[in-house]
């Protein structure tokens, strides 16, 4: 793991495509997000691509708000990554195998900014836990959509 960045990977028996079609589709963020603060869309584009503006409703400690995301990384089937008002990122990186499945990779990046903030909100350890979670809940939807 590099300095400020939070990674998880698991594979997943499915094809990079329909991985990436659910998390380039907003209105599915709420039901694969681990961290149980994504609620819903409320605006932005059905897919998104690079330079794409989207907003979710959010809760956080019993506080609901609304954030607007960007796209800052695209690679259509292969890489996806959004920031809102803040310089963190989360990133999300698809790579068949060759024995089969796809292996996909979240990373909360928080190298930009002030990273020490994060560290002692204990952000690294909560978001860690938030990222596998998040992890096992797409790998059970795209398993399930390709059924």
């Amino acid at each position: 793991m590099a300095k400020h960045k939070v990674a998880r990977s698991v594979v997943v028996d499915a094809p990079a495509k329909r991985i990436f079609d659910i998390v380039a589709s907003p209105a599915l963020h709420s039901e694969f997000d681990g961290s149980g603060t994504v609620r819903g869309t409320h605006f932005g584009p059905e897919r998104l691509e690079r330079g794409s503006e989207f907003g979710m409703d959010m809760r956080m400690f019993g506080v609901g708000y609304r954030i607007t995301n960007r796209v800052v990384e695209y690679e259509e089937d292969r890489l996806i990554a959004w920031r809102h008002g803040g310089p963190h990122r989360w990133r999300y990186e698809l790579r068949e195998l060759p024995e089969g499945g796809t292996r996909v990779t979240e990373t909360f990046d928080y190298s930009r900014g002030l990273p020490a903030f994060y560290v002692l909100m204990g952000m690294p350890a909560k978001n860690g836990r938030s990222i596998e979670r998040t992890l096992e809940r797409l790998k059970a939807a795209a398993e399930r959509d390709g059924a």
